[in-house]
């Protein structure tokens, strides 16, 4: 099944500095039919203003994954990490039995970024940190995994059973992912329009996917994409 929700159709919120649609229930956003999609919580597609921010807080038993879409973010933890965060970076932090941090936008125009977050496969973990920097040709034409907890030094490392994935599609080209039994996934188009399974999907649209076996994506136009594979 594909369950598709319209770009119309999210939650937004204008705080002044921080414009945000909650694709998930989120902060005073509430809604029973709206929680999760399998093990995903929160997908926030964020954009912060010019020398603004989200100050220091706190978070625990949580997966968090930031990725860039244009602009960069200042980053600090209290585990000592002082990093900057850029276009085509993705970031994880652990947040296990509790970390604060804080994200700042300290430049002089708007950052663009999702903010994701994945329940761990189990809590109580120590909390971590990492961040790596990834070419965009890596995923031309093609599903290229970016975070995982697949054994593989050369992407994100993860603390649940899931995989995230970028891919950039030319006009007319396909690519198919195949699933295992009791997997979720979710798409979210980053920009152009495409097809999944014959279900046409635009810029922001939303996939909700189950009980499907091999998921066929074609591209309509040049269209950029984020599956993430997480389980039931």
């Amino acid at each position: 099944m594909i369950n598709i929700i319209k770009s119309k159709d999210r939650h937004f919120s204008d705080m002044g500095w921080l414009k945000t649609y909650w694709l998930f229930s989120f902060s005073n956003y509430h809604d029973p039919r709206n929680i999760s999609h399998g093990m995903l919580r929160v997908f926030n597609d964020d954009v912060v203003e010019a020398h603004a921010g989200f100050d220091t807080h706190p978070h625990e038993e949580m997966e968090i994954v930031s990725i860039i879409l244009d602009g960069e973010m200042t980053h600090k933890d209290t585990m000592g990490n002082e990093t900057v965060i850029r276009k085509n970076d993705v970031q994880r932090m652990t947040a296990g039995t509790g970390l604060y941090h804080s994200e700042k936008n300290l430049n002089d125009k708007p950052v663009h970024f999702y903010q994701i977050w994945v329940m761990p496969d189990k809590n109580g973990l120590d909390p971590s940190y990492d961040q790596k920097t990834y070419n965009p040709e890596l995923w031309k034409n093609k599903l290229a995994i970016v975070a995982s907890n697949k054994p593989d030094e050369s992407i994100v490392k993860l603390n649940t059973d899931t995989s995230l994935y970028r891919a950039q599609l030319d006009k007319g080209k396909a690519v198919d992912y195949h699933l295992d039994d009791n997997r979720m996934p979710y798409i979210y188009v980053i920009s152009g329009q495409i097809e999944i399974n014959g279900e046409k999907l635009e810029k922001n649209d939303q996939a909700r996917i189950s009980n499907e076996n091999k998921l066929s994506i074609t591209a309509f136009d040049s269209s950029d994409l984020i599956l993430i594979d997480v389980p039931a």
